[in-house]
C-alpha cells in the first residue's frame, strides 16, 4: 500500500510531529465540524454491522475473507484505491506540488503501466489458482519454506505501519486544528476494529466505496472553496506558472536526482507493481470479485481514479501555494512542516463555512480507516491461510471463521499498541515508516522471480529474498544515518534533502534522500539514490541473486515448476517471430511444451479426469494431486503430469 511515500504514489514530504514547540493558534472545531465527523464514523460503522447481520448463519471463512466471491468490479475498483489512499496521501500530493512544483504529476504516466501488468498477468494466476492468500502461491510455486518467508515478511511489514498510518494523521491534526490526539486515534482505532471483524471483507470493501466518496468530495470542497478565494483556476495557474511552479519534462538520466521524468515514469511502475501486484491487501480484493474478467476490470477502472486523485491533490497544492504568497498561513519564525501547512491552510479557507472543516477532517479519518481495515483483514487472511491451517489441516469452517474475527480484533489492538509506540519513538518514527517501504520491493522481486523464472528454485527465493531485505535494509537504515550525521540544508525545488534534526524542536519524519551541502562521494553518493528507484533497485537484487543461487544449486533439477504458477514470458515473445527464426531456437521444443502446458489449462471434473481446453484432451489426475472445486471448477494445487 511505501511507506505511502515509496510505494502509494504519495510525495516524499515530511510530516513534522511536535514535540516541544506549540502550534500556532489553531482553528477550533464547531459542533456541525464535529457532527460531520461523528456521522462518518457512525456510518461506517454501521455497513459493518448491516453486513454482520446479513451474513448471519453463512459463516464461512470463504465470505468473511474473500467476500464468498460476488463482488462487482466498482466496489472492488474503488475498494483498491481507498486502500492505500490514506491521510498521508491526502497531506503528502499537495504538500509536495507546494514545495516543489508539479513534476510529482508524472507520476501518474507509471499508472498505466503499473496497472497493467497486473491485470493480465498477476490477476490471471493468483484467480486460477483458487487460492485465498497470495503467499500461497509461493508454496504452489516453490515450497512451504519459501511461503512462510513470505508471510512473515508481510506481517512485519504491515503490523510497523499500522500504528503509524493510525498516529501520524492524528498528531498532525491535534498541533493545527485543535482536535483531540488520542480522541481520534481511539475513535478511529475501535470503530475499524469493530466492523472489520464482524462484516469481513464484505463490510471493508463498501466502507471503502462510502469513505472514497467522502475523501473526493473535502478534496473538491478544498479545491473548489480555496480556487474561488484566490480568483479561480485560470489565475492560479498563471501565478504557480510566473513563480516556476509548473514543471516541464525533466529528462535527465541521473538516477540520484529526486525526481526526473525516468524515475517518476519507470521508477514508478515497481513502485505501482508492489501495491497492485503482488500486496495482499489488493490482490485479496482481486479475488472476492466474481470472475476473473470482473477482476481484471476493476484494475482497469482504478486508473482513471488514480489520475483523478492524483490531480485534485495537485491542484490543492498549487491553489494553497498562490494563497500562500497574499496570505501567509504561518509566521516565518514557526517551523511548520508542509503537511501542517496542507492543514492550515484548509482551516483558513474552509473555516467561514461550517462543517466544511470537519468534512476535510472526516476525508482523513476516511483515508486511515480504509488503511488500517484494509491491513487488519488481510493479515487476519495471512494468519489463518499461511500459518494456522497449514499446521491444523482439519480445522471447521466454523471454528476457521471465529478464528479470522478474532485475529481480526487482536491486530486491532495491536494497532492502537503500535499508535502509543509510536508517540514514543521520536525520531526512530522514520525508520518505522521506511521499514513498511524497505520490504515492498523485495517482496515484488520474490514473486517475480516464480513468474516469469521457470528455473528458479525455492534456495534461490529465499537467498534472493534476503539478499533483497539486507539491500533495503542497508540503503534505508544508511541514509537515515548519513543524514542525521552530515551537515544538511532544506531542499530546492525538485532536490532531495532531509531537514536538519539539530536545530529544530520538531521530529521529522520522511523518507527523501539526503542532500549534503557539498557533493556526495562514495557510499553517501549511493545513499543519494531517488526513493522512486529503492523498489526497482530492491526487487532487481532479488531476481539477480535468485537466479544465480537457483543455477548454483541445480535449478529445479528436472522437475520443472507446475505450469499454471509461470507465466510463459519467452513462448510470448518468440511466438512473434517467423516460424523458421523459431525452428533455429536450440529450446523450441520446451518453450513449446511450455505454453502448451500453460495456455491448455485443465478445467472441469468428469469421473476423475480434468477436461482440457478441447474434448479430446484429458489429464488424468495423480493420487497426490490436490483438487479444489469452485463453482463446478476444479484446480490442480500440485504438479501433475501431462
Amino acid at each position: 500500500m511505501g511507506i505511502r511515500e515509496f510505494y502509494s504514489g504519495v510525495s516524499p514530504s515530511t510530516i513534522t510531529l511536535s514535540t516541544a514547540a506549540p502550534p500556532i493558534t489553531p482553528s477550533r472545531f464547531t459542533l456541525v465540524d464535529y457532527g460531520v465527523c461523528a456521522l462518518l464514523l457512525v456510518a461506517s460503522l454501521a455497513i459493518g454491522l448491516f453486513y454482520a447481520r446479513r451474513g448471519r448463519g453463512q459463516d464461512t471463512v470463504r465470505q468473511f475473507l474473500l467476500a464468498d466471491r460476488s463482488m462487482g468490479s466498482l466496489p472492488v475498483a474503488l475498494s483498491l484505491l481507498a486502500t492505500f489512499q490514506s491521510a498521508v496521501a491526502l497531506l503528502g500530493v499537495p504538500a509536495e506540488i507546494y514545495r516543489s512544483g508539479t513534476e510529482y504529476w508524472f507520476l501518474g504516466c507509471s499508472y498505466l503501466l503499473g496497472l497493467l501488468v497486473p491485470a493480465h498477468i498477476f490477476i490471471p494466476i493468483f484467480y486460477r489458482l483458487n487460492i485465498s492468500s497470495a503467499y500461497e502461491y509461493l508454496e504452489l510455486r516453490f515450497t512451504k519454506t519459501v511461503r512462510l518467508c513470505g508471510t512473515l515478511t508481510f506481517i512485519f511489514q504491515m503490523v510497523i505501519y499500522m500504528g503509524v498510518v493510525l498516529y501520524a494523521p492524528a498528531l498532525a491534526l491535534n498541533a493545527v486544528t485543535g482536535f483531540d490526539l488520542w480522541g481520534s486515534v481511539l475513535a478511529l482505532g475501535i470503530v475499524c476494529t469493530i466492523y472489520t471483524s464482524l462484516g469481513g471483507l464484505k463490510a471493508v470493501i463498501w466502507t471503502d466505496v462510502f469513505q472514497t466518496v467522502v475523501m473526493l468530495l473535502g478534496q473538491l470542497a478544498v479545491v473548489i472553496v480555496g480556487a474561488a478565494k484566490v480568483g479561480g483556476l485560470g489565475h492560479v495557474w498563471d501565478v504557480a506558472s510566473q513563480h516556476g511552479r509548473i514543471s516541464g519534462i525533466d529528462l535527465n538520466p541521473d538516477p540520484f536526482v529526486r525526481h526526473t521524468f525516468w524515475s517518476l515514469c519507470f521508477g514508478g511502475v515497481f513502485m505501482m507493481l508492489s501495491l497492485y501486484g503482488v500486496n495482499q491487501a489488493q490482490v485479496q480484493r482481486y479475488l472476492s470479485s466474481r470472475s476473473e474478467k470482473t477482476a481484471i476490470l476493476s484494475c482497469y477502472a482504478v486508473f482513471p481514479c488514480q489520475q483523478v486523485v492524483l490531480s485534485i491533490g495537485c491542484l490543492i497544492g498549487l491553489v494553497m501555494f498562490v494563497y500562500d504568497l497574499d496570505h501567509p498561513l504561518a509566521p516565518e519564525q514557526a517551523q511548520v512542516s508542509s503537511d501542517q501547512m496542507v492543514l492550515y491552510f484548509v482551516m483558513e479557507v474552509l473555516g467561514e463555512l461550517p462543517g466544511l472543516p470537519g468534512l476535510f477532517v472526516a476525508c482523513l479519518f476516511s483515508g486511515s480507516l480504509s488503511t488500517i481495515s484494509s491491513a487488519f483483514n488481510s493479515l487476519a487472511t495471512v494468519t489463518i491461510e499461511d500459518l494456522i491451517r497449514p499446521r491444523f489441516p482439519n480445522i471447521s469452517e466454523k471454528r476457521a471463521t471465529l478464528i479470522s474475527k478474532v485475529l481480526a480484533v487482536v491486530y486491532g489492538l495491536v494497532c492502537l499498541g503500535m499508535a502509543y509506540l509510536s508517540s514514543l519513538m521520536g525520531p526512530v518514527l522514520q525508520a518505522a515508516i521506511s521499514i513498511f517501504g524497505m520490504v515492498g520491493g523485495p517482496l515484488l522481486g520474490l514473486f517475480c522471480l516464480g513468474f516469469f523464472f521457470p528455473c528458479a528454485n525455492s534456495t534461490g527465493a529465499v537467498v534472493g529474498l534476503l539478499a533483497g531485505l539486507i539491500m533495503a535494509f542497508w540503503i534505508g537504515i544508511g541514509t537515515m544515518v548519513s543524514s542525521m550525521t552530515s551537515n544538511t540544508v532544506l531542499p530546492p525545488h525538485n532536490g532531495t534533502g532531509f531537514p536538519s534534526y539539530r536545530n529544530t524542536t520538531d521530529v521529522t519524519m520522511t523518507t527523501v534522500m539526503p542532500s549534503a551541502m557539498s557533493t556526495p562521494t562514495g557510499l553517501q553518493r549511493f545513499y543519494n539514490l531517488s526513493y522512486l528507484w529503492y523498489s526497482a533497485h530492491n526487487s532487481t537484487t532479488v531476481i539477480v541473486v535468485g537466479l544465480l543461487v537457483s543455477f548454483l544449486t541445480g535449478g529445479t533439477r528436472g522437475q520443472p515448476p507446475n505450469p499454471r504458477t509461470v507465466y510463459p514470458v519467452l513462448p510470448r515473445l518468440f511466438a512473434l517471430l517467423p516460424i523458421s527464426c523459431r525452428n533455429c531456437l536450440p529450446c523450441r521444443d520446451y518453450l513449446q511444451d511450455l505454453s502448451y502446458k500453460t495456455d491448455k489449462i485443465p478445467e472441469k471434473i468428469s469421473n476423475g479426469k480434468l477436461t482440457g481446453c478441447g474434448e479430446e484432451e484429458m489429464v488424468v489426475v495423480p493420487e497426490q494431486g490436490h483438487i479444489q472445486e469452485d463453482h463446478g471448477y476444479a484446480f490442480i494445487l500440485q504438479e501433475t503430469s501431462l
